[in-house]
C-alpha cells in the first residue's frame, strides 16, 4: 500500500502545481484530501492490514497528507496574493490627492421661482399660507361656489379618494381657510402642489404647482387687481412682457378675467407649449364672489376682494424657456444641473 500512497502523493503535488486557478485547485483538494477523497479510501483499507504493516502504512498516509496539505496551502496563498495584487492595482487610490470637497447643489427651478414670488408678495404685505393636499369636497368645491354639476367635479379632472376626500385640484381651498382663520383685512398667497386627472403632454401634467393670491378689504376694485398682477409679472420676468386681459368665467370670482402672456418659448409664433396659439393662460383672476366671502366667514356687504390663480409650473416654463412640462418632474440631473 505504501508505494500506492507515495505515487498518489507525487501525482497530486504535480496537479497542485499545475492548477491554473483557485477552482482547479479546489477540485484537486476535494478529490484527494476530501472526506470522500483518495486518501480517505486508503484509510478505510487500514483495517485489513497486519499490525506491523498498519503502523508503516499509517505513517506513510499521514506523511502524504501533511505534504499535500502544505502544498495546497502554498498554492492557495499564491492565488490569494495574486488576486489581491490585481485588485490593488485596479482599485488603487492615491490618498495624497486633495479631496474634491462638497459638491455644490442647487434649488429646483420651481423652488427658485416660488421663493422669488414669496419674497415679492411678502414685501407687499402678503402672508404666505399653506394647506392640506388631501382636501374635502367642501373646501375644494362647495366653498368656492362651484356647483355640484360643474365639469370640474367629474372623474376626468379630479382624483377622488375614500370618504368624500380628494386630491386638491387647485390651491384655492387655502383662501377659504385663510379667511376663516385670519379674517379681514387679508392679504395672502398660497403656493403649493395640486393634482388633476389629465392626459400628460408637453403642456399638461397630472401633478403640478400653482400659487393662489387673495386680497380682502374695503373698497377693493379691478384696479387693485391689475396693479398687483403687473407688479408680479415685472418682478418675475425682469423685463416687459406682452399680456392680454380677456373676460373669463370662474365660479369663485365675479367679474372674472383671463390674463394671458405671450408665449416666451416661441415668441408668439406658435409651439406645443402654447398649443400653437402664441399665448399661454397664466393668471385667471377676478373680484371675489360674494358666496366665497360668505363661506370664509366674511360679510360681502362690508368687504370686497380679488383673487388670482397663478400657474407656477407654466410660469417657470416661460421664465426658463422650457418646452416640455414633463422635464420638471423627471428627476433628470442633466436637466436640473442647468439651474
Amino acid at each position: 500500500m505504501i508505494p500506492e500512497i507515495e505515487a498518489l502523493a507525487s501525482k497530486t503535488i504535480e496537479r497542485i502545481a499545475a492548477a491554473e486557478n483557485p477552482e482547479a485547485l479546489e477540485t484537486v483538494r476535494v478529490e484527494v484530501l476530501g472526506r470522500k477523497g483518495s486518501l480517505a479510501d486508503f484509510g478505510k483499507l487500514m483495517g485489513k492490514l497486519s499490525a506491523e504493516d498498519r503502523v508503516s502504512a499509517g505513517k506513510a498516509l499521514n506523511s502524504a497528507k501533511t505534504s499535500l496539505e502544505a502544498a495546497y496551502e502554498i498554492k492557495k496563498t499564491a492565488f490569494e496574493s495574486a488576486a489581491l495584487n490585481e485588485r490593488l492595482q485596479n482599485e488603487w487610490l492615491d490618498l495624497t490627492i486633495p479631496p474634491t470637497g462638497i459638491l455644490p447643489g442647487s434649488l429646483h427651478p420651481l423652488t427658485q421661482i416660488q421663493n422669488e414670488i414669496e419674497s415679492l408678495f411678502f414685501s407687499l404685505g402678503f402672508a404666505i399660507l399653506d394647506g392640506p393636499e388631501v382636501e374635502t369636497e367642501f373646501y375644494n368645491f362647495d366653498a368656492l361656489n362651484i356647483p355640484p354639476d360643474h365639469p370640474a367635479r367629474d372623474m376626468q379632472d379630479t382624483f377622488w379618494l375614500e370618504g368624500g376626500h380628494l386630491l386638491r385640484t387647485h390651491t384655492s381651498p387655502v383662501q377659504i381657510r385663510g379667511m376663516q382663520r385670519l379674517g379681514p383685512p387679508l392679504r395672502m398667497i398660497a403656493p403649493g402642489r395640486v393634482f388633476r386627472n389629465e392626459e400628460v403632454d408637453p403642456s399638461h401634467e397630472h401633478t403640478f404647482y400653482q400659487l393662489e393670491g387673495m386680497m380682502v378689504d374695503r373698497d377693493v376694485s379691478v384696479a387693485n387687481l391689475l396693479y398687483f398682477m403687473k407688479t408680479l409679472l415685472s418682478g418675475i420676468f425682469k423685463r416687459d412682457v406682452t399680456v392680454r386681459l380677456r373676460p373669463g368665467f370662474f365660479p369663485f370670482v365675479e367679474p372674472g378675467f383671463e390674463l394671458d402672456i405671450q408665449c416666451m418659448v416661441c415668441g408668439g409664433s406658435g409651439c406645443p407649449v402654447c398649443k400653437h396659439s402664441g399665448w399661454v393662460e397664466l393668471l385667471p383672476c377676478g373680484l371675489t364672489h360674494p358666496n366665497v366671502l360668505r363661506a370664509g366667514g366674511i360679510d360681502p356687504d362690508q368687504y370686497g376682494g380679488f383673487a388670482f390663480g397663478l400657474g407656477l409650473t407654466r410660469l417657470v416654463m416661460m421664465r426658463y424657456l422650457i418646452d416640455d412640462i414633463r422635464w420638471l418632474q423627471s428627476g433628470d440631473l442633466r436637466f436640473l444641473k442647468q439651474f
